[in-house]
C-alpha cells in the first residue's frame, strides 16, 4: 500500500524543503510517497521533496552548496553549477534572481543555511511552518497545513470577504501555525531547521526613467519573457483578443522557436471589436495559425461553480470565470501546445496608477492639473471627490485605521481607489456582525506596523495591483495544468515588472494616450496599425446574464453553505440576493469575495488540511 500523501492532486507541482535532521525522515515520505523525486542534504537526508514537471527543475550540486531552479526558467545545469561554484552566502542570491528572465522559486543551500525565494510579482509564493521542533517550507499554504493538521482561522477568512482586500492582509495565511513570506522577501532557514529569518531581496525602482530611454529595454527584456516560454520549439498557444497586450505577446512569440497557435474569443457585446482588431493582427502573421470561437460558446460569468474541486490553497475570485478559462483548452490542445501565454499583466505593467498624481501635482502642479483635468473628463470623477482625495495626506497606517471604521460604509466612488492609496475596503449587509468585529481587529493590528509597499502612493498602487492579480492567477496556473495546459504570463516576470515599473510615471499613464509605453517598447515589433487601437471590450454582458442563469447554483451554493456555518455571513440573505439576480447593488461585482470563500471551503471538505471551525468557537 503506498503512503498516505499530503501533496495536493490534479498533476499540480509542489515541493517542500526539510533540515538536515532525523525527525525530517517521517516527513519525506509524506510530501507524494516514498518514491516522490527528492534533493538531498550533504549528509543524504531528504532536503527538497515533491514533484514537478520534466524540465520544470535545474538543480547544481558543488560540494555542501546547492541550487536549485523551479519554473519557467532558461537555466542549464552547467550554468547553475558555475554559479554554484561562484556561491559563498546565500546574500548573493537576490542578485542572481533578478539576472535571470523567467518565473521560477529560487532554493538554495549554503553552509547548512537553506534559502528560498518566489518571484517578487508575488506569482509563485513561499510558506513556512513548524514541525517537531524544526522549521519546514513549501510553496504551498495546504501542504504544511496538512503535514500539521491545522485549523482554518476564521478570523482570516473573514478578512477575505473584504472587497478588496488591503495591504498587508493578503499575505497572513488562512491556517493557523502556518506563515506566508510576502513576495520580494526570501525565507532562510538555519542549519537543523532550528530557527527562521526574513530578508528583503527584492524593491521596486524609483520611477525616474523616461519612457524613450526606457522603451527599447523593455522590448528586449520582455522578448526574452517570451522566448524562455517558446525555445523549446514544439507548439504553442497565445491568447489573441486584438488588444495591445495580447497581440504584442503574439507577435514576439511568432519570431521564436516554436510554432504559433493564436486562440481568439470575442464576446457578445455588440461593442465588442475584439475579433477585428485580431484579424488585422493576423494578416502580418502568415505563419500562425488561427482558432476563432463563436461568442455563443464562451461560458458565462458563474459557470460551473458547484463544480470546481481544484486543490486551492486560498479563496480566489478566479472561480467566477475557471469555466470561461479552460473551456479553449480541448481546441488548443488538439492542435498541439504545450504552453498556452497569456497578455495579462499587460495593464498592471504598461499603465500606471493615476495616483501618482498625487505626487506629481505636488512637485509639477500645472503639469498635473492639466492631466488631472482630462483624467476628470475621461473617468467622470466628482469635482469634491477628487479635490478630496488630492488634499488627503494621510499616511499608510492612518488609512489602514480609519478603512476598519468605515467597513459597513456605502461603497466610495471610484476616484478615492484611482487617487488614494487604494479602494476603500468594504464587507457588505449579508456579513455577520462577527465577522465585522473579526476584519476591524485584522484592519488596527496590521495599521499598528504596515508599511506601504513603496513610498509614494501611486508606486504602492501599481504593485498592489499587480500582486493582487497574481494572486488570482497563481491559482489559475494550478487549474490549467490540471486541465492539461500549463499557462504562462510573461508580463509577470521580474525583469519585465522592473523595467516597466522605472519609467516615469507621467510617461506611463495619460488621459491622451492609451499605454503610451507598451506602444513605444512594441515600435517595430507590432505593426503601427495594430497599435493604434485604443479600445478595450469589458463582459458586463456576460456576467449580468450569468447571475440570471446560474442563479440555482447560487442558491445551492448557499444551501449549507459553510461560511454561514462559521457564523460569518447570513445564508438566508445570500439565498434572497440569488432569487434577484437584477438587484441593482449586484453590478459591481459585490459578491465574488463571498463566492470565493464559500467554493474554497468547501473543496477542502474531503482534504486533510480541512479542520473548519464551527460559530463560536477559536
Amino acid at each position: 500500500m503506498s503512503e498516505p500523501s499530503v501533496m495536493p492532486g490534479h498533476g499540480e507541482s509542489c515541493f517542500a524543503v526539510l533540515p538536515d535532521r532525523a525527525a525530517a525522515l517521517a516527513v519525506a515520505p509524506l510530501m507524494g510517497g516514498a518514491k516522490a523525486p527528492r534533493l538531498c542534504h550533504p549528509s543524504g537526508r531528504p532536503w527538497l521533496v515533491g514533484r514537478w514537471a520534466e524540465g520544470e527543475l535545474v538543480a547544481a550540486a558543488v560540494r555542501g552548496t546547492r541550487l536549485v531552479v523551479i519554473g519557467d526558467h532558461a537555466v542549464d545545469e552547467a550554468w547553475l553549477e558555475a554559479e554554484a561554484v561562484r556561491l559563498r552566502d546565500t546574500a548573493r542570491l537576490g542578485a542572481l534572481a533578478g539576472r535571470l528572465p523567467g518565473c521560477f522559486h529560487l532554493v538554495a543551500l549554503v553552509d547548512g543555511v537553506t534559502r528560498i525565494q518566489g518571484p517578487a510579482s508575488g506569482l509563485r509564493l513561499v510558506f513556512h511552518t513548524r514541525i517537531r521542533g524544526m522549521e519546514i517550507a513549501a510553496d504551498r499554504a495546504d501542504t504544511l497545513a496538512a503535514l500539521t493538521g491545522a485549523q482554518v482561522d476564521e478570523r482570516q477568512v473573514a478578512a477575505r470577504l473584504l472587497w478588496p482586500m488591503p495591504h498587508p492582509l493578503p499575505d497572513q495565511c488562512l491556517w493557523r501555525g502556518v506563515e506566508s513570506v510576502p513576495a520580494g522577501e526570501a525565507l532562510e532557514i538555519t542549519p537543523g531547521g532550528r530557527d527562521h529569518r526574513r530578508t528583503r531581496w527584492w524593491t521596486p525602482p524609483e520611477p525616474v526613467r523616461p519612457l524613450a530611454a526606457q522603451a527599447e529595454s523593455i522590448r528586449d527584456v520582455l522578448a526574452e519573457a517570451v522566448q524562455v516560454r517558446t525555445d523549446a520549439g514544439g507548439v504553442v498557444s497565445c491568447d489573441l483578443s486584438g488588444g495591445l497586450d495580447s497581440t504584442s505577446i503574439t507577435f514576439l512569440a511568432a519570431h521564436g522557436k516554436a510554432r504559433v497557435v493564436a486562440g481568439t474569443r470575442p464576446g457578445r457585446d455588440p461593442g465588442d471589436d475584439d475579433l477585428a482588431w485580431a484579424r488585422l493582427a493576423m494578416t502580418h502573421l502568415p505563419d500562425v495559425e488561427h482558432v476563432v470561437w463563436s461568442p455563443e460558446a464562451k461560458p458565462f460569468v458563474y459557470q460551473d461553480l458547484l463544480r470546481i474541486d481544484d486543490a486551492l490553497d486560498e479563496p480566489t475570485i478566479g472561480v467566477m470565470d475557471r469555466a470561461r478559462l479552460v473551456t479553449r483548452f480541448p481546441a488548443l490542445l488538439a492542435r498541439g501546445s504545450r504552453r498556452h501565454l497569456t497578455g495579462i499583466g499587460g495593464d498592471h505593467v504598461a499603465w500606471s496608477a493615476e495616483a501618482h498624481f498625487h505626487t506629481l501635482l505636488r512637485r509639477k502642479p500645472l503639469f498635473a492639473l492639466r492631466q488631472l483635468r482630462g483624467f476628470r473628463a475621461l473617468w467622470t470623477w466628482p469635482l469634491t471627490g477628487m479635490v478630496r482625495e488630492l488634499a488627503d495626506a494621510r499616511p499608510y497606517r492612518r488609512y489602514l485605521r480609519d478603512a476598519a471604521g468605515e467597513l459597513g460604509s456605502a461603497r466610495p466612488s471610484g476616484v478615492a481607489g484611482a487617487l488614494g492609496w487604494g479602494m476603500p475596503p468594504r464587507l457588505f449587509p449579508w456579513v455577520t456582525p462577527e465577522a465585522h468585529r473579526m476584519v476591524r481587529e485584522l484592519l488596527r493590528e496590521a495599521a499598528g506596523s504596515a508599511e506601504p509597499m513603496a513610498p509614494t502612493r501611486g508606486e504602492h498602487l501599481d504593485i498592489s495591483q499587480i500582486r493582487s492579480t497574481t494572486r488570482i492567477i497563481r491559482q489559475w496556473d494550478w487549474a490549467c495544468v490540471r486541465e492539461g495546459l500549463p499557462t504562462s504570463h510573461p508580463y509577470f516576470d521580474d525583469q519585465v515588472i522592473g523595467e516597466c515599473l522605472a519609467v516615469r510615471p507621467e510617461d506611463r499613464v495619460s488621459p491622451w494616450e492609451y499605454k503610451p509605453l507598451l506602444v513605444a517598447a512594441m515600435r517595430g515589433v507590432v505593426p503601427d496599425e495594430c497599435l493604434a487601437r485604443s479600445t478595450k471590450a469589458h463582459a458586463s454582458l456576460d456576467a449580468a446574464e450569468g447571475l440570471r442563469r446560474h442563479r440555482g447554483d447560487l442558491l445551492a451554493l448557499w444551501g449549507g453553505s459553510r461560511l454561514a456555518r462559521m457564523g460569518l455571513v447570513d445564508a438566508g440573505r445570500l439565498r434572497d440576493l440569488a432569487l434577484r439576480p437584477d438587484t441593482p447593488e449586484l453590478r459591481e461585482s459585490v459578491l465574488y469575495s463571498t463566492i470565493a470563500c464559500e467554493i474554497w471551503l468547501r473543496t477542502l471538505d474531503n482534504r486533510p488540511s480541512a479542520v473548519l471551525p464551527t460559530a463560536g468557537t477559536s
